[in-house]
């Protein structure tokens, strides 16, 4: 099964590491929307906190960029605070 808001952000992540300009930031970008592919083809779904922890990260970065590469983290968050709302739980 796969979980297309994560999916849908893993995409945004990597267009953003590919506009991001700066080669920490690339990696970071790069390194979350990894951690987003596995976990949106995963056996089973992240939990709440896995989830609150990967928008904490997207939040600071999205502090760090500008542009493009800012928006597309944008969405990217916008997309895993969707995937969250349908965890049960917390």
């Amino acid at each position: 099964m796969v979980r297309e808001p994560l999916r849908a952000a893993s995409d945004l992540l990597r267009q953003a590491s590919e506009t991001a300009g700066d080669s920490d930031l690339e990696q970071r970008l790069y390194e979350q929307s990894n951690q987003l592919a596995k976990l949106a083809t995963a056996d089973s779904g992240p939990d709440h906190g896995r989830m609150a922890r990967i928008m904490h990260v997207l939040d600071d970065l999205g502090d760090e960029l500008e542009g493009d590469a800012q928006d597309a983290v944008e969405d990217a968050y916008e997309k895993v605070k969707e995937y969250r709302s349908t965890v049960s739980g917390v």
